[in-house]
């Protein structure tokens, strides 16, 4: 029947030319460049219009300019390509709003962790330039010991060395660990005595009991748990500095995976406070359930409040392949972490508290994440869906298998019989690939994340970056799902790879069933959420192997500008008034400073005394051009906040657009000055 439906559609669509919902006037409309629809009844189209956050229209230029109204802006494309917006399979929201504060070391070309010395060399820099004390804890996020040549791997006494009197964390790229200096095993209780918990990992220095740095799994969650809360302030200015990150990335639908309840009373804080530019679906760990539950009950879950719902519930299963905790059924060819030998991984939790983990979710009938990378780990699930839903195992309880990497051939008719979603990681094709081979062997690596035999047997798989463990990019993601090519340069399962319109497919409509929201998100069709992307070319049409190099130019959610390439368009231009600055709040006791930034790109203002002029600076590297400005004398108070302002102004390194707020970054990243819509 629904196929039937769809050639109706069709049908009415070509006959009149464009689907619309209402004879209202459009908003804004768009034209001028490629529009992808990801709608199988209509995959493509010439324009589209806007109004109240919904696509109001879908069709030719010609008929949808017809819902122009006077106040209507009309968007040239100019060639740009418009996209719905991406839906973040999995990832780790929670996680953006803290590593703005931490150093980066990925791995090249991600990052500059390519060995210790460039790490610790990483580390002494971003700790210079941010002017940490010492006694304050130093952290930093990505580091692979898998790319670590000749095996020389970052150990306590390396950050001992360089970092005598500060604590400093380390946390591992699968975000499954950390390594940790001697302070920062003192404060957070490990030593020599400290046993290892079972499905815990706590790698000793050779020859002692003393612990060496690493510690993973079970033995991490403790010191994961002993992060410090955000302040208040801390929540809203994070929460929209972490959503930036996804918004630049083309997402305006973010993943939170494995939100336990103090982090998920932080995301409704923020919510409520309107801190929100995207929507977060946030699913609780297992273990926070039944907090969660008691101040937010399941008849509430499934629906956003405030851009914020709760989709679900989180189960791991086991680790990750590239830091050797994943669960396989035949031993690792290189050992365990600690060189175990005939080592297969470990289930976080035995079979029969998985099965009773399921049970409680299936019972509780709200969707399910389950953490699974091995092959070992996804027969585990199969095992639990068996015990927990033994009077119906075809029925469909929006279960998701997250990661999914090492499905056997075998395992792809469970999947379908079962009814369980694979949300896939192709990134792994290129950045751990050779670890794969390494340890599990070149047959198995090939078949990591087989998505062309998904798609084959009828599945609809996601695809995610599982953000912080890999870059959010988008782009890179569609890319490892369409080439399968490894760091090194080799094709990775070359026949599993899909075209890249169903690589869209696994970050668009498919991901939107996966949040049971296809009704309003995931394609460009009348009636749903006006969520959208404006890429620089088009991936449908260029070579799969520049797919990577594709820019995200604009991210609108609801019809609403919420990231714009700095310079780009209507993203920063317009009239703001001083909101605060560096977080403080306005000056006190003078004439708020203001900025204009023109259509032309030229840009002035007033600095609280005198008037300033500019340019956008087209070179890149600052914001602005050099200002200049009148010379008149005021009182020293307001002088004083002149001074500031034009020095902070010309720090500016990037400006985005939060809704009606303007938000100016200096080069670390940091927030200088906040901005609102002049209204007057």
């Amino acid at each position: 029947m629904s196929n039937f439906r769809s050639v109706l559609r069709l049908v009415f669509v070509q006959l009149v030319g464009v689907a619309t919902l209402s004879a209202q006037q459009a908003e804004t409309i768009f034209y001028g460049g490629d529009i992808v629809t990801i709608n199988d009844a209509q995959p493509t189209a010439e324009a589209l219009a806007v109004a109240d956050g919904k696509i109001l229209a879908v069709g030719t230029k010609d008929d949808v300019l017809k819902l122009k109204g006077s106040a209507t802006a009309v968007v040239d494309l100019a060639g740009r390509t418009l996209l719905p917006g991406f839906l973040d399979a999995h990832s780790h929201y929670i996680n953006s709003l803290q590593v703005a504060n931490q150093c980066k070391l990925y791995a090249p070309p991600s990052g500059p962790g390519q060995d210790v010395p460039s790490i610790i060399a990483e580390l002494k820099k971003f700790a210079a330039k941010r002017n940490i004390p010492k006694g304050e804890l130093i952290m930093g996020y990505g580091y692979d010991e898998n790319v670590m040549p000749e095996g020389r791997l970052l150990n306590r006494d390396d950050l001992d060395a360089a970092f005598p009197e500060n604590p400093v964390r380390i946390d591992h790229v699968s975000m499954h660990g950390c390594v940790l200096n001697s302070t920062a095993l003192k404060q957070y209780g490990i030593n020599a005595e400290t046993k290892t918990p079972p499905g815990g990992v706590i790698v000793r220095k050779p020859g002692t009991n003393e612990p060496y740095g690493l510690i993973m799994e079970t033995a991490f969650l403790p010191v994961f748990a002993a992060q410090p809360p955000m302040t208040p302030e801390q929540e809203i200015e994070w929460t929209k500095a972490g959503q930036m990150l996804y918004a630049e990335a083309g997402v305006t639908t973010a993943h939170d995976g494995a939100t336990h309840h103090s982090q998920f009373q932080a995301m409704r804080r923020a919510a409520e406070a309107g801190a929100n530019v995207i929507d977060v679906i946030a699913y609780p760990f297992i273990t926070d359930v039944d907090q969660v539950l008691a101040e937010f009950p399941v008849t509430e879950w499934g629906a956003y409040h405030h851009r914020l719902k709760i989709g679900g519930v989180k189960v791991t299963i086991d680790g990750s392949p590239q830091g050797k905790t994943a669960r396989f059924v035949a031993p690792y060819l290189t050992g365990g972490p600690s060189g175990e030998q005939n080592w297969q991984g470990e289930l976080t939790f035995e079979q029969a508290m998985v099965n009773q983990m399921v049970k409680k979710v299936y019972d509780l009938g709200v969707p399910l994440n389950l953490h699974a990378n091995g092959d070992g780990a996804i027969d585990a699930f199969f095992k639990a869906h068996e015990f927990a839903a033994a009077g119906d195992l075809g029925k469909d309880r929006n279960v998701t298998l997250i990661h999914a990497q090492f499905t056997r051939p075998d395992q792809i008719p469970k999947f379908v019989k079962y009814k369980a979603r694979p949300s896939f990681y192709t990134l792994h094709t290129f950045y751990f690939a050779e670890a794969h081979i390494k340890n599990r062997g070149v047959e198995q690596t090939m078949y990591i994340s087989p998505m062309r035999d998904a798609i084959d047997a009828g599945l609809h798989p996601t695809n995610h970056t599982d953000f912080v463990v890999a870059p959010l990019d988008q782009m890179m993601m569609l890319w490892s799902a369409v080439n399968r090519v490894s760091r090194a340069g080799a094709r990775i399962g070359p026949d599993q790879c899909v075209t890249p319109l169903e690589g869209l497919k696994c970050m668009t409509i498919w991901a939107a069933e996966q949040y049971g929201e296809q009704a309003s998100k995931g394609s460009l069709e009348v009636g749903k959420l006006a969520d959208l992307v404006i890429l620089d070319r088009n991936p449908l049409k260029v070579e799969p192997i520049a797919i990577r190099e594709i820019k995200v130019l604009e991210t609108i959610k609801e019809g609403k500008t919420v990231y714009n390439a700095a310079g780009e368009g209507p993203g920063i231009k317009g009239a703001w008034l001083l909101k605060s600055v560096e977080g403080a709040g306005p000056p006190a006791g003078v004439e708020s400073p203001s900025l204009t930034v023109n259509p032309d790109g030229s840009v002035g203002g007033f600095t609280g005394v005198n008037r300033f002029s500019g340019k956008l600076n087209a070179e890149g590297g600052k914001l602005f051009g050099p200002l200049a400005t009148t010379r008149r004398a005021g009182p020293p108070a307001a002088m004083e906040v002149e001074t500031k302002f034009v020095r902070l102004l010309s720090a500016a390194a990037q400006g985005q657009r939060v809704g009606d707020e303007l938000q100016l970054f200096g080069e670390d990243g940091k927030v200088l000055l906040t901005f609102e819509l002049d209204r007057r």
